[in-house]
């Protein structure tokens, strides 16, 4: 199984070649489902490297690269043209390198983990909610959410329209009976929904849309071993807005870039249609 895994993200990432590449593409045409599940991972990946591409493709600020030269501002002077040139060319070299951009996504990734610990350290009492980083499914939630939201062509797999199929698919490769819940009176109509690969197994995003456009997503992902914790949590990277909780063996993500209070009335809607449709306990 890890060596399965390891193909299929060495084809993700372009990695196979040869004859492993013919052999795993000859495994994709043979096995729909791990080809939705590879074309899927690779569709993820390619969003993901397109959201700070033109970041990268901007010229350096001029301060920064006085600030790699180590030139305080104002000191900058006329007689040394070509010395400013070259290094302001070298500097831009060193701003270019892979390794540095590396180290600076370390850094982040090491301050935001920071951020959650010293939120959950010094929080007053009453901020219980988002005590501790969220768990995995839902970095994944807000992940897919960023990638198939903006979609305006295949924003889904199967639409609306197939709604019974939608069902039955999902709720097979997900192993257990799915509920739809219908937002429609809320003002959000359902668009479809898709699946989607996790480390523990299938996943599903169902997505819905309101008249203005905007979208909103509902994922949903085996919980393991946190299955249990009911308590509804709340997280914002400042743009997506996500609302979580796990009920029995799934976590729920509900994902939208708006407010935090439209979002919790949403949750509690979807959360109480739910739990109409779980079976009574036997």
């Amino acid at each position: 199984m890890t060596a399965d895994r390891d193909e299929l993200h060495a084809w993700v990432d372009g990695r196979l070649d040869g004859e492993r590449l013919r052999r795993f593409e000859q495994r994709l045409d043979a096995d729909p489902a791990l080809r939705a599940e590879a074309q899927a991972w690779r569709s993820q990946t390619e969003a993901l490297k397109g959201l700070a591409r033109d970041v990268l493709d901007e010229p350096l600020p001029e301060r920064l690269t006085a600030a790699a030269q180590g030139i305080a501002p104002g000191r900058r002077t006329a007689n040394a043209p070509g010395r400013e040139a070259a290094a302001s060319a070298d500097a831009v070299r060193r701003a270019r390198d892979p390794r540095l951009w590396l180290a600076a996504a370390t850094l982040a990734a090491l301050a935001w983990t920071a951020g959650w610990i010293s939120h959950a350290r010094f929080a007053p009492p009453g901020a219980s909610l988002a005590r501790t980083a969220p768990p995995e499914f839902v970095r994944d939630a807000v992940a897919a959410h960023v990638v198939y939201a903006p979609e305006v062509r295949h924003p889904v797999e199967v639409a609306a329209t197939q709604h019974e199929h939608l069902v039955q698919w999902l709720s097979k490769r997900l192993g257990a009976p799915l509920t739809v819940p219908s937002l429609d009176a809320r003002g959000w109509s359902l668009v479809g929904g898709r699946l989607l690969p996790g480390a523990d197994g299938a996943r599903a995003q169902f997505m819905y849309q309101d008249a203005s456009g905007a979208r909103l997503t509902l994922y949903v992902a085996d919980a393991g071993g946190l299955s249990g914790d009911t308590a509804f949590r709340f997280d914002s990277d400042g743009r997506i807005a996500a609302f979580y909780w796990i009920d029995g063996r799934f976590g729920y993500t509900l994902s939208a870039q708006t407010d935090r209070a439209t979002l919790l009335a949403l949750a509690e809607e979807v959360y109480r249609q739910l739990t109409r449709a779980s079976p009574a306990p036997a």
